[in-house]
């Protein structure tokens, strides 16, 4: 699915209000949030990590929360975005903070 640049824009945006608390601005995992939580927040940018998730794993955690796949109960659910192209920008722009 080719993404607009409005699809990136929003994507961006959705994940500045409702990610980077915790995962941080860039995803290190190092957001002002992530002080003190345990387990600490994934650090999206490990390239290594992401090539283990697929695409449906990273939109179950989006939608559901860390409890859907099992993990920190702390990782609120977005359920809106389920079904809707929202989610696909959102995970897209989750892969594209890995670093290479």
């Amino acid at each position: 699915m080719q993404l607009t640049a409005e699809q990136r824009e929003a994507a961006r945006a959705t994940y500045e209000s409702r990610c980077a608390t915790c995962h941080g601005p860039q995803g290190a995992g190092d957001g002002p949030a992530a002080r003190g939580l345990e387990p600490a927040p994934r650090n999206l940018q490990d390239a290594a990590w992401q090539r283990t998730v697929t695409d449906e794993h990273l939109e179950r955690v989006i939608t559901g929360g860390g409890l859907a796949v099992g993990k920190s109960v702390l990782m609120p659910p977005s359920p809106d975005l389920r079904g809707r192209p929202e989610l696909a920008a959102l995970r897209a722009y989750v892969r594209s903070l890995a670093k290479k």
